[in-house]
């Protein structure tokens, strides 16, 4: 598109982000509520000579994008709740073989079919550690339309840095809702590229990794040899399962991303510097979150908040340091029965108490309940931790 200001909805942001960085493979199953992402791709994808491919479910679409991948494509997949918990399998075997892809899941209500068309944060622990085995992830939580633009970007530029599958985060909410978008010109686009091997390719070691811990990255048909297998493997790529091999390699998986959080780590704090009670929220709840300080402020509550961008890596280290200044509580806001309040909770070491907020789907938080539960935490009615 033109650069410029338009009105969208989140999806349809989403869509014609993934082709502004530069997205040329797209497959993907419909399911509410991601389904507007798949319109929009068929529908732009024969202006930019893209592939698009509608798959039978979800397993054969993350499948297909892997395979892309491996060929040289930018790809993306989208789905929801259901069809995310069916791609595990495959998102396990793209962290192992570190294939570049992006993942959209637009939250629903759940469990199983759920709430098809309504809003949920139910898959947020899912993202983490719904594959088995220990692995690094990196997963964007959007906020707005225009998020849904700028971390779309952001989630091809950090799959194709750290060659790993990145997950966009969103919810019913913000996919479905309508606002300002500002689309920049490709001279403001800041687009990143996988590393490609410097080496021969009778030296090429497809999982030897650089100093960053990420290794370069040749395609099929670049004339580079290539063995692709989710078995314990050695640089070489070739199957190796023992005990050392195994530590070495998921060590890596891991570091990679945490030695490296301060380059993917995103976070926003509203009105922390003096408070004493800090709403931690995420995707739409921020938005009602972020009302419900400045209602509560207007009460004579010092409260602020932190908003996770990057749900994973998570801000651990921030919500550290403002447990242990004096903050008297956390109020985790969430739709769900309780997923990040944990981590919250884990990060303050028992230095302040950590409340939530839970609500189990179909509506987001109001700022006025939001308000009503700190002014409760402020007078310690609340529960600590999940109910």
């Amino acid at each position: 598109m033109k650069p410029g200001t338009y009105f969208m909805d989140g999806n349809t942001a989403c869509a014609e982000a993934a082709i502004a960085v530069g997205c040329t493979f797209f497959a993907s199953y419909p399911i509410t509520p991601a389904t507007e992402i798949l319109e929009r791709m068929a529908l732009r994808f024969p202006e930019i000579h893209g592939s698009y491919l509608q798959m039978e479910d979800e397993l054969a679409s993350i499948a297909a994008i892997m395979g892309a991948s491996w060929a040289g494509r930018k790809a993306m997949t989208s789905t929801s709740g259901p069809g995310f918990s069916l791609m595990m399998e495959n998102y396990g075997f793209a962290l192992m073989t570190e294939t570049p892809c992006v993942i959209v899941n637009v939250m629903r209500g759940g469990p199983s079919t759920g709430l098809p068309t309504m809003v949920a944060q139910g898959d947020v622990m899912q993202t983490r550690w719904g594959t088995h085995g220990d692995v690094g992830v990196v997963v964007y939580c959007p906020a707005s339309p225009q998020e849904m633009f700028d971390l779309t970007v952001e989630a091809f530029n950090t799959a194709e840095k750290y060659r790993l599958p990145v997950v966009l985060l969103s919810d019913a909410m913000v996919a479905h809702m309508t606002e300002k978008v500002v689309i920049p010109s490709k001279e403001e686009l800041t687009v990143v590229d996988r590393k490609k091997p410097t080496t021969s390719p009778d030296d090429y070691l497809p999982y030897c990794p650089d100093e960053d811990l990420v290794p370069p990255m040749a395609c099929a048909g670049e004339g580079f040899g290539i063995h692709v297998t989710g078995l314990t493997h050695d640089e070489r790529g070739y199957p190796s399962v023992d005990e050392e091999t195994q530590t070495y390699l998921v060590t890596r998986l891991i570091n990679k991303i945490r030695k490296n959080s301060h380059d993917i780590l995103r976070y926003e704090e509203y009105r922390t510097e003096d408070a004493d009670v800090i709403v931690v929220a995420y995707g739409s709840v921020s938005r009602s979150a972020r009302e419900a300080v400045d209602m509560a402020r207007e009460e004579g509550m010092k409260v602020g908040m932190l908003r996770p961008v990057t749900i994973w890596p998570f801000p651990e280290d921030r919500i550290g340091e403002l447990a242990i200044n004096g903050l008297k509580a956390f109020l985790v806001a969430e739709i769900n029965f309780g997923q990040m309040v944990y981590e919250v909770q884990r990060c303050t070491e028992g230095h302040c108490p950590t409340y939530l907020s839970p609500r189990m789907g179909g509506s987001i938080h109001t700022p006025e309940e939001l308000v009503e539960r700190l002014y409760g935490i402020y007078h310690h009615e609340g529960e600590e931790g999940a109910p």
